[in-house]
């Protein structure tokens, strides 16, 4: 399986949406991109970590490709957003792709050229970078918005 990581706002939503698509084979949300190691949502929350909320994407090359991800990531926020999307705001909500390798930096490049077309004059915030340390968040935010569906199904 390969990876892709991502952070496009809360991560809930991003999770949620990156779990609907064919050949991802599992999503766990998470931290990365700061300075500290194995960060609480709480210390994250508090914005002198420097970590984003993210996805970290484990997928079949085979079935689906890394530019489809990208493509996804696009649709499902506003990388126009500097530190926040919608309500949320802060330098945990940023928008970033984190890369793994040169293929995946030279790609994320491509596609983020081409969203900065697809927008016009509004300037694109999304950063990329190579990936760091992967902290996964507390398991009461992994499948946050599967589980809150099933007991509003419940009700």
């Amino acid at each position: 399986m390969a990876r892709a990581m991502f952070g496009a706002g809360c991560f809930w939503s991003v999770e949620s949406a990156f779990r609907k698509l064919r050949g991802v084979s599992d999503v766990s949300v998470g931290y990365s991109g700061g300075a500290s190691e194995n960060p609480s949502y709480e210390d994250v929350c508090t914005g002198a970590t420097g970590h984003a909320e993210v996805v970290m994407v484990e997928f079949d090359e085979a079935r689906v490709t890394y530019e489809k991800l990208l493509e996804l990531f696009w649709q499902i926020h506003d990388p126009t957003q500097l530190n926040r999307q919608g309500p949320d705001v802060g330098t945990q909500y940023r928008s970033a792709i984190f890369t793994f390798d040169d293929d995946q930096k030279e790609i994320a490049e491509r596609s983020k050229a081409m969203e900065a077309e697809r927008v016009g004059a509004r300037p694109i915030a999304t950063e990329i970078t190579p990936a760091g340390p992967y902290w996964r968040a507390e398991d009461y935010h992994q499948r946050f918005e599967e589980r809150r569906m099933t007991a509003s199904a419940r009700l």
